[in-house]
This record gives structure tokens, C-alpha cells and sequence, in this order.
């Protein structure tokens, strides 16, 4: 496992996200990586991950090997004023102003749910990613496209709002590829599959 902030010699705009994570409401993966040319990658949490307030308690779930392009954000439904309300002005943020309850501030938006990143999902630049939202393994979400609904595995989706492009491969090699999970494998077996991974072999993958 490697402990590094930067995984590459020289290279001060790509690091192991979850080396440079400390809201507890941020769970990122091992070896998943995130690149900035425009701000500090470390600065992720402030920069990217949006209106996620800790009075609603929404968490950001990514998982391992995961490739997040610069500017690529998560908007929390922080963001969201109520369409339940005959007014979209949120109210219950200013409790102080018109004398509301301060616990019911939470009531100013809609609540959404967490977001949810599965493995090995690669985010485009400058996509963004709204709250409730749960992108499978092995997804990959195109630049500048906006995510309103949950994105199946292995699914190619962009524009805005986000629509499936195609599958990245057919039914029975998604299933064989949700069964290997060969990002749960250890260091040293992954090592040694990399072979197999880069040149699309799941025979010879299934054989490590």
C-alpha cells in the first residue's frame, strides 16, 4: 500500500485522494486519484465537495482505483431549496430573522441522500455530480456532464442531465467483472494482473 500524498515523482497536481481527506463524511478508496491543473489538490474538500453542511450529515462514499479529472464536483443537497414549499426561499436557513425554529433548518432544502462512487469509475472534467446519486463500477462519466440519476455499472454516460452512451462491455463480461472485483484483490495480485487489465484479457484476468 502505498502512503505517499503524491503518487508520482515530480507531479504536484495528482494525489491519492484519500491521503489528503479529513471531513469524517468523506470515505474515499485506496489508489483512487484526483488531478487539478487550475487549484491545490489537496484543497479537494473545499473546492469540490459542495454545500455538503454537517448539519445534514450526507456523506460522499468513493471507492477504490476510482480517476477524478480536474474540477469534476459534488453538490450536497444543501444546494437544493424545497419544491414542497409554495416558495423556493429558504426560510428556515434565516430562522433568526423571521423567528423559526433553528432545528428545522434542514426543512429549507430537499434531501436527497449520500452520493455514492463505486470502483474503478472514471469522472470527467468538470463533471458534476448531485446529491443522491449512485455511480456503479466501472462507469465512466464524460466531461461537463451533469449527473442527476443513478448510472449503472460499467455504463458510459454524458451531456446534461447525463444519459447512458453505451456499455462498456457486454452483459456476461459485466457480471464476470462485478464477481472478480479485482480491486479488492491484494497489492501483489493486482501487480501481477496489470498485464491482463491493460490489454483487456478477463480470460487471463480470471486466471490470476
Amino acid at each position: 500500500m502505498n502512503h505517499a500524498v503524491f503518487p508520482r515523482t515530480g507531479d504536484t497536481q495528482t494525489v491519492y485522494l484519500k491521503k489528503v481527506i479529513t471531513n469524517p463524511n468523506i470515505q474515499v478508496g485506496e489508489y483512487t486519484i484526483y488531478n487539478d491543473f487550475v487549484n491545490d489538490p489537496v484543497l479537494f474538500e473545499k473546492n469540490n465537495v459542495l454545500y455538503q453542511y454537517p448539519v445534514n450529515h450526507d456523506k460522499l462514499i468513493i471507492g477504490k482505483f476510482c480517476s477524478i479529472a480536474c474540477g469534476a464536483k459534488f453538490i450536497f443537497n444543501s444546494a437544493n431549496h424545497t419544491l414542497h414549499s409554495l416558495s423556493t426561499y429558504p426560510f428556515p436557513i434565516f430562522f433568526e430573522e423571521w423567528g423559526l425554529e433553528r432545528k428545522e433548518v434542514a426543512s429549507a432544502w430537499d434531501n436527497k441522500g449520500d452520493i455514492i462512487i463505486g470502483n474503478d469509475v472514471w469522472i470527467g472534467y468538470e463533471a458534476v455530480i448531485l446529491a443522491g446519486v449512485s455511480i456503479g463500477d466501472g462507469a465512466i462519466v464524460g466531461t461537463r456532464a451533469v449527473v442527476t440519476k443513478d448510472v449503472p455499472p460499467y455504463t458510459i454516460v454524458g451531456g446534461v442531465p447525463a444519459k447512458p452512451i453505451r456499455r462498456r462491455f457486454d452483459e456476461a463480461t459485466v457480471a464476470r467483472m462485478l464477481e472478480l472485483q479485482w480491486w479488492n484483490w491484494p497489492d501483489e495480485r493486482i501487480r501481477k494482473a496489470i498485464p491482463a487489465i491493460q490489454s483487456g484479457n478477463l480470460e487471463i484476468l480470471t486466471q490470476c
